[in-house]
């Protein structure tokens, strides 16, 4: 069978993806990825596996409609060319135009994953509610081409159907998250040293940066010891984090690392693994850190909250809280025995749940691969 993947950003075929890619590559369908270049590495890694690249002008950001509708005749042009027998498109705008143009040039099993619903979903009110109606309607238009939805998390589901993007009969399945491969994030024990609290994120608000860096703060006052490191990069956009607040919390003692090329030496140097994440599809910085055997610090929100048993391998606080976010955090500081357990319960729950071996064989079943 000939499939193709359309992404939104390149090397995620790659970082996000290639589990997957290669697992339906191992069974034996010819595989095609489809997405912006974005980094020039990413034809040759593909085609080391097998999977052959075509480039594709969509944008990951903003509302261009001239350059929103270069992108669906591309990717009409594209599929007509290389005429799939199946297409599944993550991320919104692939999922909108990848799904039309698959309609348009008669792909029968069309299937998209729904990996985080973003800024548009944040506020449905005011001049952002505007977005929102607008990325609602236009993935309402892109759904109705599909077979079979994937959800990442119960809630996004729920939600989708409730708002009559999807209607409520429409075939769908819950993946897990994207899934962690256990092998590459090889688990560690806890580091026998000061606490050192780890967020991994690009620097965007909704991502809960603001309230990590501020407990971080407030609790390097309290326990001069501990350690409060910040890695990821800024996010040009609406909803990101200015340069003068990295700058103030890197002066009140949190680390503002930047971005890295491989996160897994940041995962095992850390004590404690914290995103305040106000939604998520399923954070895969969360399922790394647990891959990793890493306790939880996170949010009782959509997508978060499949990460953490309460308790047993970490604490949820509510969303925007920074006074439970700091609480929850401290406990670690003052009980440092819960470390290693809280460690252990992650990496058992990952690999009961997240197991990126797992999480593909359901993404090929629901695909009838």
């Amino acid at each position: 069978m000939k499939i193709a993947i359309i992404g939104g950003y390149g090397p995620s075929l790659i970082n996000f993806r290639g589990p997957m890619l290669r697992a339906m590559e191992d069974a034996g369908h010819d595989i095609y990825g489809i997405a912006p270049l974005d980094s020039s590495d990413v034809p040759q890694k593909l085609a080391h596996w097998g999977i052959k690249f075509i480039e594709a002008p969509i944008q990951r950001k903003g509302m261009n409609p001239a350059k929103d509708l270069a992108a669906l005749f591309a990717l009409i042009k594209i599929l007509k060319q290389i005429q799939p027998d199946a297409v599944l498109s993550y991320t919104i705008k692939p999922v909108i135009y990848g799904s039309i143009a698959a309609k348009l040039t008669g792909v029968k099993d069309i299937y998209s994953m729904i990996t985080g619903l973003g800024y548009a979903f944040g506020q449905t009110t005011g001049k952002r509610g505007m977005l929102f109606k607008l990325v609602k309607n236009m993935y309402q238009a892109g759904l109705t081409c599909n077979k079979t939805v994937l959800f990442q998390n119960p809630d996004d589901c729920n939600l989708f159907k409730e708002l009559g993007i999807i209607p409520k009969n429409k075939s769908t399945v819950i993946t897990n998250g994207s899934g962690v491969d256990l092998s590459h994030y090889a688990s560690s024990p806890v580091p026998q040293t000061n606490p050192v609290f780890l967020c991994i994120s690009r620097l965007l608000k909704e991502k809960g940066v603001r309230e990590f860096a501020e407990a971080s703060m407030q609790l390097k006052r309290k326990y001069p010891q501990a350690e409060f490191r910040l890695v990821g990069p800024h996010d040009n956009g609406p909803d990101s984090i200015r340069d003068d607040l990295t700058i103030t919390w890197q002066n009140n003692g949190v680390e503002c690392i930047g971005p890295v090329d491989d996160v897994r030496g940041e995962l095992q140097n850390c004590s404690v693994y914290v995103l305040p994440s106000y939604r998520e599809g399923t954070p895969r910085s969360v399922l790394e850190a647990m891959a990793t055997g890493r306790p939880i610090v996170t949010t009782d929100t959509t997508g978060c909250r499949e990460t953490v048993i309460e308790g047993q391998n970490g604490f949820m606080v509510p969303v925007k809280d920074t006074s439970a976010l700091e609480q929850a955090m401290e406990k670690f500081i003052i009980q440092p025995e819960l470390l290693q357990p809280m460690g252990d319960a992650s990496l058992a729950y990952a690999a009961e749940k997240f197991d990126v071996n797992k999480v593909n064989a359901t993404i090929l079943k629901a695909m009838g691969l």
